[in-house]
């Protein structure tokens, strides 16, 4: 009979298990239990912010957000490819937000009250404009020999990569005075510039951009002779 109540009692017992590593694994449940209790309630003692961050051209994605009380930084976060962002464990209290992205002019929301145990949701009210003063433009127009201007024609952008291949980039087509524009970034790159419209001849010219400026450029509509 002892022999079968041994073997009973070892098929109930655990591969290297014993009494004190069962006092341990108990002690550490405990341990576990009492922290999540501790973060629980420090979560209710802080807020928290949440929006959407829309911008004027590109992408949302890569957002600075700055939580920060008068000049003073508090934390940061950036935006995910929606523009979504969440700034949790803030201790409650009135705050400003500032927005940055290269390209992109700063946005800001100021007088923010966080509430303890609180969500303050800022919507996607937020639309942040390009940054004239960080980007290039390419301006130009169309004419005609005689010094007329050509509207309703198509005017492509591609990058000069090397002497024999080009990345075409954009396109627009000419308004009521032949004028096009295109926005690209200040860095030290080749554009060309293509005039493409039925009945003419395809004219390039290139441009070199290398800085924030304004970069002007004029092409010829030129007739295919009949």
């Amino acid at each position: 009979m002892k022999l079968a109540a041994n073997v009973v009692r070892d098929n109930f017992r655990l591969p290297g298990d014993t009494g004190m590593n069962l006092l341990k694994s108990s002690a550490l449940i405990i341990l576990l239990l009492m922290i999540g209790s501790v973060a629980s309630a420090q979560d209710k003692r802080a807020g928290a912010i949440k929006g959407k961050v829309r911008v004027e051209k590109g992408s949302a994605e890569g957002v600075v957000v700055v939580l920060r009380q008068s000049d003073h930084e508090v934390s940061r976060v950036s935006t995910d490819r929606k523009g979504d962002f969440l700034i949790s464990r803030i201790t409650p209290g009135v705050y400003g937000l500032t927005f940055r992205k290269p390209g992109l002019a700063v946005g800001s929301i100021e007088n923010l009250e966080v509430k303890a145990g609180k969500t303050r949701s800022l919507g996607d009210h937020l639309v942040l404009s390009i940054d004239e003063g960080s980007i290039a433009f390419i301006r130009g127009s169309v004419f005609t020999q005689a010094g007329r201007s050509v509207p309703n024609v198509r005017v492509e952008l591609a990058r000069v990569v090397s002497d024999n291949e080009v990345q075409k980039l954009d396109a627009r087509v000419t308004g009521e005075t032949g004028e096009f524009v295109f926005r690209v970034p200040p860095d030290v790159v080749k554009y060309r510039l293509t005039l493409q419209a039925e009945g003419a001849e395809s004219v390039s010219k290139d441009v070199e951009v290398d800085g924030a400026a304004v970069f002007r450029v004029a092409l010829t509509y030129k007739p295919i002779p009949k």
